[in-house]
């Protein structure tokens, strides 16, 4: 998950994520099999074994900024947060920003993947919280908004968003002094105020775009 955050500086850095996102296929299928395969999957399904999360689902773009915090050391930098840490080891045995770019190009291939949801939540507050806290800068039906740098959340694990959203809450991720949009998302996840209200929203943000019961 990730907040909006808009200006001058941050336009140029998406458009320049944009013109590298234009990454080899058959280079990033290389790269995706000989590092991230074993743990998220032949087709980018994910593997709660290994808390790899689902990544077919997932805008390139959002993926790209993902793995350069992680190789530049914004995200995973804290050896107390295990699956992020040892991504960020991951990411950097990719060499630079093409190789980066290859692995999502072929990530970007993969057809989507149908999510199990298992959240267990009320759907209706879960709409109501959504809105309120998420729905402005991630869309009303959790598909994201790049111009807003808010990426899809519909799609994803139900428990890789609860970890992240725990993440945030303990400022575990968005705590770099670099990461000005995971600093937003800690403001805005310090407005869940308890774990009901999470599986809430959590539950609701798995069934976006399905009919809420009014």
């Amino acid at each position: 998950m990730s907040a909006c955050w808009q200006g001058k500086s941050n336009k140029s850095a998406i458009s320049g994520e944009t013109q590298r996102l234009s990454g080899n296929v058959e280079a990033g299928r290389l790269l995706y099999n000989n590092t991230c395969k074993t743990c998220h999957g032949e087709n980018g399904e994910g593997n709660l074994k290994f808390q790899a999360p689902a990544l077919a689902n997932t805008d390139g773009w959002y993926l790209y900024r993902q793995l350069i915090n992680y190789r530049n050391g914004i995200r995973g930098y804290d050896d107390h947060d295990t699956s992020a840490f040892q991504m960020a080891a991951m990411a950097k045995t990719l060499k630079d920003t093409i190789a980066v770019a290859d692995v999502v190009a072929y990530i970007k291939i993969m057809p989507g993947v149908n999510i199990s949801a298992a959240a267990v939540g009320d759907k209706k507050n879960g709409k109501n919280i959504y809105q309120s806290i998420c729905g402005s800068c991630h869309g009303p039906n959790a598909i994201g908004n790049k111009k807003l740098n808010a990426p899809r959340l519909s799609g994803l694990n139900d428990w890789y968003l609860k970890t992240q959203i725990w993440k945030f809450k303990k400022s575990i991720r968005g705590a770099h002094p670099n990461d000005k949009l995971g600093a937003q998302m800690i403001t805005m996840m310090a407005m869940l105020p308890d774990e009901q209200s999470i599986n809430d929203v959590i539950a609701y943000m798995q069934s976006a775009g399905e009919p809420v019961p009014q």
